[in-house]
């Protein structure tokens, strides 16, 4: 399918954390790796606890779903 003018061009899943793996650290500062890790701990945080949710959903359903006895 073509790409319409003025349409928005769709990236792929997961290109913002493919994009921050290729930039040049030695640009930055030891405060701004600091800042970095903390930023990028937060965001393994929300990961861990999306994973969790999406687990606890599925034991529900799996409970939910299954066959008694």
């Amino acid at each position: 399918m073509a790409q319409e003018d003025g349409d928005p061009i769709r990236k792929a899943r997961g290109w913002m954390l493919a994009e921050l793996a290729r930039e040049d650290l030695d640009l930055f500062g030891v405060g701004e790796l600091e800042e970095r890790i903390e930023g990028l701990e937060g965001e393994i945080a929300r990961v861990r606890a999306q994973i969790e949710r999406k687990r606890a959903g599925k034991a529900a359903a799996d409970a939910f779903f299954s066959k008694p006895g």
